[in-house]
């Protein structure tokens, strides 16, 4: 789910901090984006002290950094599921994929702002690194088995093309992420640009099209 409250801080009680700053991060970035809070503000918004949260975190990088994980943690599930070992064929698993993408940033907007706006580098903790990486091999994953579909001399890099869908399905999910008047209005749904987008690059490397699978 996605945080977002409408009454402001609340009192600490349940004696679990690390979870409280977490969710209270979550909160202020949805309602004032990724750099639009302090760390002090943060433990306001816990309902603790201003020195509380030194106890887990150096600073409000670095619990930025732990949230940014955590999303990058679930985001990597999300896609694992879509995939789901590539069956029952690798094209239409490959879609699935893509509509996981848009779900995950459309459904945890707090999350996926940590993770791609927040500048926090992927190397501040191994932790992070590793979540990242999770995520992103799923895409290099799809992208290795539709390239075995194409002539051995033929086959483009897959870490290209895994990159290229990456920032394809990125600029996206961004372009979709404004809730408000002041998102442009499209004529097609964000799961229907991705596909047309991926659909025309796909092509234009020369794979074939996909065939029809059978129940």
């Amino acid at each position: 789910m996605s945080w977002s409250r409408q009454d402001g801080p609340r009192g600490y009680h349940h004696g679990n901090l690390k979870e409280a700053l977490i969710r209270a991060a979550l909160e202020l970035i949805a309602k004032k984006g990724p750099a639009g809070f302090t760390f002090a503000e943060a433990a306001r918004w816990a309902g603790v002290s201003p020195a509380a949260p030194y106890r887990h975190f150096r600073d409000r990088d670095e619990l930025l950094a732990d949230v940014a994980r955590r999303g990058f943690e679930l985001f990597a599930a999300a896609l694992e599921r879509a995939w789901d070992g590539g069956g029952p064929e690798p094209f239409a698993a490959f879609e699935r994929v893509g509509k996981a993408y848009l779900e995950f940033a459309r459904n945890e907007p707090a999350y996926y702002s940590a993770m791609f706006e927040a500048g926090v580098p992927l190397e501040m903790s191994a932790e992070l690194t590793a979540a990242g990486d999770r995520a992103f091999a799923v895409i290099r994953t799809a992208s290795e088995k539709l390239i075995e579909r194409m002539p051995a001399g033929r086959r483009p890099p897959a870490l290209m093309m895994a990159l290229h869908i990456w920032s394809l399905s990125h600029g996206i999910a961004s372009l979709f992420a404004r809730g408000d008047s002041g998102r442009r209005k499209l004529p097609m749904t964000a799961e229907e640009l991705l596909e047309a987008g991926v659909l025309v690059y796909l092509r234009g490397l020369g794979l074939p099209d996909p065939q029809p699978t059978h129940s």
